[in-house]
């Protein structure tokens, strides 16, 4: 096993959130969303918060070459990554932009997505708020978001990864729960949340979990901030390196309609 010592810590955002898409975890689930999507031909589809354009080529393939595809990130960073991954590609333009004040007119979208954007976000409601004023009657709002309250780890003692998890849901994730909530906040819009799909990830290899885990950094802050003592840290880590491994969280991917009138 590769060591956990050289972790995502060292690399860039976009290396990981590609990485991240070309896992088999990452195809699994982001084909599911893009079939619950239901893009017709011709439409218009809006990724908030895209990265570096891991999703934009699935998009418009959907869409047809007479359909419009938008991405938007505030990532100066990923935005260039995002350009040069679909710069090519038949409508489809990646934007620099604050998803809670979206550049877009009222009811001018077919479709909107996120995929664990609204975790990080200031204000999720202002987000889902302006996603519900762009698309037009009729449209679907697909959010895919995690609830780091499902994460489980295996480990001997089982007061440490509980103690792991608490300062991720606590201090690490701006809004850790947001996967249960986003039906609500939806609703609060005046989307109709029509369905929730749970999408649990498993994964039995760490160098595979640490990809999305950052299992050194994160580890190393939880010993800073208390929540775990140094000894505890650092049989944790070495657990993860050298033992056999079992990890899943849960992800809600919620559907949510703009009613016709």
């Amino acid at each position: 096993m590769l060591s956990l010592m050289h972790t995502l810590e060292s690399e860039r955002p976009p290396d990981y959130l590609a990485r991240l898409a070309a896992s088999a975890v990452g195809r699994a689930y982001k084909s599911l969303v893009v079939d619950e999507m239901r893009i017709e031909r011709c439409s218009t589809v809006l990724d908030l918060g895209c990265g570096p354009g891991a999703d934009l080529e699935a998009f418009a393939a959907a869409t047809g070459r007479e359909g419009r595809v938008i991405g938007i990130d505030s990532d100066v960073d990923v935005i260039a990554v995002a350009t040069g991954l679909v710069g090519d590609v038949a409508g489809v333009e990646v934007l620099v932009g604050d998803v809670h004040h979206l550049p877009l007119a009222d009811q001018s979208v077919d479709r909107v997505h996120t995929d664990r954007v609204l975790q990080h976000v200031e204000h999720p409601a202002s987000v889902v708020r302006e996603a519900a004023r762009v698309l037009r009657p009729g449209g679907v709002a697909v959010l895919a978001e995690p609830d780091w309250d499902t994460l489980v780890i295996d480990f001997p003692d089982p007061a440490v990864p509980v103690a792991y998890r608490r300062f991720i849901t606590e201090r690490a994730v701006r809004n850790a729960r947001i996967g249960r909530q986003v039906p609500d906040l939806c609703e609060r819009q005046g989307l109709r949340a029509t369905r929730v799909l749970p999408v649990t990830s498993v994964y039995r290899d760490a160098v595979e979990a640490d990809q999305v885990f950052g299992f050194q950094r994160v580890t190393s802050r939880a010993v800073e901030a208390g929540y775990l003592s140094v000894p505890d840290g650092t049989a944790w880590l070495r657990h993860l390196r050298t033992e056999r491994f079992f990890a899943s969280v849960s992800l809600f991917v919620t559907l949510a309609e703009k009613p016709d009138s």
